[in-house]
């Protein structure tokens, strides 16, 4: 069962609908909101006031756990107990904060920060694409017009049995592949490391294994590249009542043959775990939420981890900045249900020591996911929340509910966890109708509204966007769309919305100046969307105020979690000409002349299998394993080859 738990979850989400699968607790405490203005003068100090303290001897941690088991004791004796622990959450310690972290190749990634490279499923190593599909790696070149198959290699060790592991992320530093997965059969987090030379030739260097739970997220990402160092999360349960507690606690071993549990080493000693002063509830389940920090430059595993102990729900975030975890339980007292809520943050100074050691604040409600955020170059802290969700651990991002707040905080307010963020410092905002929520900070605005999801397209006549500026106390927009709102994304100083009216697509201007207004409608006849995650979107600017937009779309209403099965339809790419859209064409897949890949590991395209690639002047639309390369001419595409890379074609270069 465990082998096949991803599996199983979204074949009950087809069946039963997304809704029934997360639930969450059943009460709706209301947020507050501030009645006053908030500070957002510039240059306010980032620095904390107070931070976490670490444990100082294995004895104090060994304690402490001993008093949490007590703790949970008498309060299971009183009737307290949680409704039920989330997924584990991340939380991120700090590699060297680089200027030029974007690293020497453009980036084919939608990523949310400029210089925060996410693990996804292709990056470019000099002239080559590097593309993770199906649990391998493949290499395209690309330099000097090229567009040729070069290597292919599996995306585990050679030694390795890949049944029940997924190989989801990809990470990319000066000839290192690092390859994120999961493996349910060994137990944690699986980082595979390979080579590429500069012909483009794949090579297996070596694979470690971390103690954790799942890491997965259907809109989170486990993995962020600043410069060199790579930065990952592993969540994992901790039971305080345990003979041994330690003898779960983070963990790594170095793979080879007949590798076995005794070979795993604690990497988390007690001066690198971290609590706040505030005494955390003993009646629900506790997280360590752990970071993993790796120097790539030295293509090794050279890496440092730090954990924070706290509540098990969980949304991280990277900006340039800093990482931060919000951690959330939900926790039965009597006949009623209290959330518990901690925020953590952890500065991207490059140390584990004093200056870097985390801070935190106790707060109220939970961000839906990553987009919830925004590190604002003001030195403040933006963050919409909701009041009844449980963080963005497996699908919980995709069933958020109750009422939505945005809290706005400045840096320096952040202490040792025993402050809480003020009511005045949360302003309530209007909530939508409907599932599925999505929301984005673009330019000065927060954009959020409700839409179709995972799920069947659901029909509407209107739905609404709400946008509002999250630096001060002005009206709240409400824009009316002709279609709900799926996807969200930032075009240049401006947004486009993506949704579903039912039955065909549509994607939605929106002009961001002294206030938001619909500025376009493009609507494409019966499609939908072929790819849910923010990676399947990207926007290429050519001048101001002009650029070309790819997105992969799909049959009409076709229920979202079908692009974990199936191959979208096109790439389709649309031109924004001062946020007017003009059809520039499609390049289309052509799944007749799809092969069986003899499919071992990840055999479920969890993170999507097609992305629009604007590279070095060039369009090209990833699509399953075919590469179709594009010609822009007047306005309009056309196909001028493709290339299919799968591994029945590579397989005698692996000889």
């Amino acid at each position: 069962m465990k082998n096949f738990l991803r599996l199983s979850i979204i074949a009950t989400c087809s069946i039963f609908g997304l809704a029934g699968c997360m639930g969450g607790p059943g009460v709706n405490s209301a947020l507050v909101h501030a009645d006053g203005p908030t500070s957002s003068s510039k240059n306010v100090a980032a620095a904390p006031k107070k931070t976490m303290r670490a444990f100082r001897s294995e004895e104090e941690l060994a304690n402490y756990f001993r008093e949490l088991a007590e703790r949970q004791r008498r309060e299971g004796q009183r009737g307290n107990y949680s409704l039920g622990a989330a997924q584990p959450a991340p939380t991120t310690t700090a590699a060297l904060k680089s200027a030029d972290s974007a690293g020497k190749d453009e980036s084919v990634t939608n990523v949310q920060h400029a210089g925060v490279d996410e693990g996804g499923i292709v990056k470019i190593q000099g002239n080559h694409l590097v593309v993770l599909r199906r649990g391998r790696l493949f290499t395209v070149a690309i330099g000097d017009g090229a567009l040729t198959p070069i290597s292919s290699i599996d995306a585990f060790a050679p030694d390795i049995d890949p049944s029940g592991t997924w190989y989801d992320e990809m990470l990319v530093s000066d000839g290192t592949v690092a390859v994120i997965g999961y493996s349910y059969q060994r137990g944690g987090t699986e980082v595979g490391l390979f080579g590429i030379d500069p012909a483009g030739k794949l090579s297996y260097r070596s694979t470690y294994h971390l103690r954790s739970n799942d890491y997965y997220s259907s809109r989170n990402y486990a993995s962020r590249l600043i410069g060199s160092k790579l930065i990952f999360y592993s969540p994992l349960y901790v039971y305080p009542g345990a003979g041994d507690p330690f003898a779960s606690f983070p963990a790594v071993r170095k793979w080879h043959k007949g590798a076995t549990a005794s070979e795993f080493h604690r990497i988390v000693t007690a001066s690198h775990v971290y609590r706040t002063e505030q005494p955390l509830s003993a009646s629900y389940g506790m997280a360590l939420h752990t970071v993993t920090v790796c120097d790539l430059a030295h293509g090794d595993f050279d890496c440092s981890a730090t954990s924070v102990i706290g509540p098990p729900g969980r949304v991280f975030y990277v900006s340039p900045e800093s990482v931060y975890i919000w951690a959330n339980a939900w926790v039965r007292q009597g006949d009623k249900m209290r959330e518990q809520s901690m925020i953590y943050r952890m500065p991207l100074n490059g140390a584990f020591g004093p200056d870097a050691a985390p801070s935190a604040l106790l707060v109220s409600g939970s961000p839906v996911d990553q987009f919830s955020f925004l590190e604002s170059e003001d030195n403040h802290l933006n963050v919409l929340v909701r009041s009844d969700t449980s963080g963005d651990g497996m699908w919980g991002a995709e069933v958020a509910r109750g009422d939505v707040a945005l809290m706005r905080i400045p840096l320096s307010s952040f202490s040792d966890g025993t402050e809480s963020v003020p009511s005045s410092s949360y302003r309530q905002l209007p909530t939508p109708t409907g599932y599925t929520f999505q929301n984005h900070f673009v330019g000065d605005y927060l954009l959020y509204g409700t839409g179709s999801g995972w799920g069947y397209a659901q029909k509407t006549d209107r739905k609404s966007l709400y946008a509002v500026r999250w630096a001060g106390y002005g009206d709240v927009h409400e824009l009316s769309l002709a279609h709900g709102v799926d996807r969200i994304e930032q075009m240049g100083s401006d947004a486009v919305v993506v949704g579903t009216d039912g039955k065909n697509l549509h994607f939605t201007s929106i002009r961001l100046g002294k206030w938001p207004a619909v500025a376009d409608d493009y609507m494409r006849p019966g499609a939908s969307q072929g790819e849910l995650r923010s990676q399947g979107f990207f926007y290429k600017p050519d001048a101001r105020g002009t650029g070309m937009l790819g997105l992969p779309i799909s049959e009409p209403a076709r229920p979202g979690y079908r692009h974990l099965f199936e191959t979208s339809a096109a790439i389709l790419f649309l031109k924004n000409d001062s946020l007017h859209f003009q059809e520039v064409g499609e390049l289309a897949a052509q799944p007749e002349r799809a092969k069986d890949d003899g499919c071992r590991a990840s055999c479920v395209d969890w993170y999507g299998n097609a992305r629009p690639l604007f590279v070095r002047g060039r369009v090209i639309a990833l699509l399953g394993y075919e590469l179709v390369e594009g010609r822009v001419d007047n306005d309009r595409i056309t196909e001028t080859r493709r290339v299919n890379y799968a591994p029945l074609k590579l397989e005698s270069l692996n000889r």
